[in-house]
């Protein structure tokens, strides 16, 4: 089977910065909204395209928190969103819907990783909710200012996916949780949904990407102990990197998701699963190193998960 999944040679990898990939490219005038952009990643995110001219909009959970991250940051905008509660999603949306402002790029970056079995809403597995859900329902809420823009969305998932197709029998993991494969789950959902939503939305001048950022330590390890950093060769009894050149820095972890959101390479492009400021080939069987694994770019199991989440969560832009 033909599949797009193969590299363009972009003439950016691994060690790109954000900066760099933006470099020469214009965003004055552009609105971005970017989940979880005053932390980790996102902070670099939205650092990168605010310096590129674009005004950036920043959901966060903990707004106060955000506040104080993103002091000294000109052009951008807080509010309050709770990713886990659906209620928290829709309200975001339609105050930002509201302001009757148009969307050029959403990128869907919060998330958690690899928590203790936690339920949300009405019981719903805290990482497949909050990753994909929250996300499956911002989107498609905001979807009245995201399609007159012609935004692209971008998926941000990990190669975590590789650890768990969709288990289509116990989405939710009522039986036997394991927080690893819990959050394969959830990275895969990412990916998926950039699919459908791309087949979905290209006719509309939407396009949309998902993609690996590669292996930074940020606070998304925060459910993480020591010990289990230290089991996983992430780090020594010390607390330091074992294998400095194993991990990115922030400022190269968010190069791939700005790449994805801007970069003129794309034109013409969407549904594809991107690593290293490219796009990824896909996975060897047994490799888990780099990669997209096919159950993630598969579309019929795009549809039947954009059909199962639009039910979960009332929210289709598209019914």
């Amino acid at each position: 089977m033909s599949t797009a999944q193969h590299k363009i040679g972009s003439g950016f990898g691994a060690h790109s910065t954000a900066d760099e990939v933006l470099s020469g490219i214009d965003l004055s005038g552009k609105l971005a909204i970017v989940t979880g952009g005053y932390s980790g990643l996102g902070l670099e995110t939205t650092r990168a395209l605010t310096k590129a001219g674009a005004r950036v909009v920043v959901p966060a959970r903990r707004p106060d928190t955000a506040k104080e991250a993103l002091a000294g940051l000109d052009d951008v905008e807080l509010d309050e969103l709770d990713l886990g509660d659906l209620e928290s999603v829709r309200a975001f949306a339609d105050r930002f819907l509201a302001t009757g402002r148009t969307v050029d790029l959403v990128i869907d970056n919060a998330g958690i990783m690899a928590c203790p079995e936690t339920r949300v809403g009405p019981g719903w597995e805290a990482q497949f909710a909050t990753n994909h859900l929250g996300h499956f329902t911002l989107v498609n809420r905001l979807w009245p200012a995201i399609e007159p823009g012609g935004a692209r969305v971008v998926s941000v998932s990990s190669r975590g996916h590789h650890n768990s197709g969709i288990r289509w029998d116990d989405v939710h993991w009522r039986q036997g949780y394991d927080k690893w494969q819990a959050y394969g789950q959830a990275k895969t959902a990412n990916v998926l949904f950039a699919v459908h939503l791309d087949r979905l939305a290209r006719d509309r001048g939407v396009r949309a990407f998902s993609l690996h950022p590669g292996g930074i330590l940020t606070p998304l390890q925060r459910h993480l102990t020591k010990e289990e950093m230290v089991e996983r060769g992430w780090i020594d009894e010390r607390g330091e990197l074992r294998y400095p050149d194993l991990f990115k820095t922030p400022e190269q972890g968010a190069a791939t998701q700005v790449w994805a959101a801007t970069s003129p390479q794309l034109a013409g492009m969407g549904g594809v699963y991107l690593e290293d400021c490219d796009i990824a080939e896909p996975a060897v069987d047994g490799d888990q190193s780099n990669g997209v694994r096919a159950w993630a770019t598969d579309p019929e199991q795009g549809e039947r998960l954009w059909t199962l989440s639009a039910q979960l969560t009332g929210e289709n832009a598209f019914a």
